[in-house]
């Protein structure tokens, strides 16, 4: 018999607010920002104890990526709608006709081609999948991201 848990970033607190643009989506190529809850759901057979996996380690490890992530300007790695120069102290966006300057301390460079909160999730769950050493008895894990309470995505890997 397979059972899950699942993690509610809202309730339990695992949150961030950071501004992202997505440059080559119209309505989100401006700078805007958001209140993102992280939501975890893993699948698996319960152990001889009939857990599947403990919470508090996945909680950790959600905790420590928001972390990084509150409160910072989120800038796509491997973007190519926009130029992205990373100086000395800053980092310049030119972005729709826009030019943005946001002080380097103030941003993460994340792997991904944009920030949307599917490939937000994405990252989220490679960081998870890299981060935690899975017991045997796990078959899948979802992450999700929500840019506000009832909207969000979700992504997922079978182990």
């Amino acid at each position: 018999m397979c059972s899950y848990i699942t993690i509610d970033g809202w309730k339990c607190n695992i949150r961030f607010s950071s501004a992202h643009i997505i440059p080559d989506y119209e309505k989100c190529g401006r700078l805007h920002g958001h209140t993102y809850a992280v939501h975890a759901k893993i699948v698996g057979k319960p152990d001889s104890k009939g857990i599947i996996i403990d919470f508090t380690v996945v909680k950790e490890v959600l905790r420590e990526v928001t972390n990084e992530l509150d409160h910072k300007v989120l800038i796509p790695d491997k973007n190519n709608a926009a130029k992205i120069e990373k100086q000395k102290k800053c980092v310049k966006i030119v972005s729709q006709g826009k030019e943005y300057v946001f002080p380097l301390e103030d941003c993460v460079f994340l792997p991904i081609k944009s920030t949307s909160a599917e490939n937000l999730a994405a990252y989220i769950l490679s960081r998870i999948v890299n981060k935690v050493s899975l017991p045997r008895n796990i078959e899948s894990i979802e992450i999700g991201v929500d840019e506000g309470v009832g909207q969000g995505a979700r992504v997922s890997i079978k182990i």
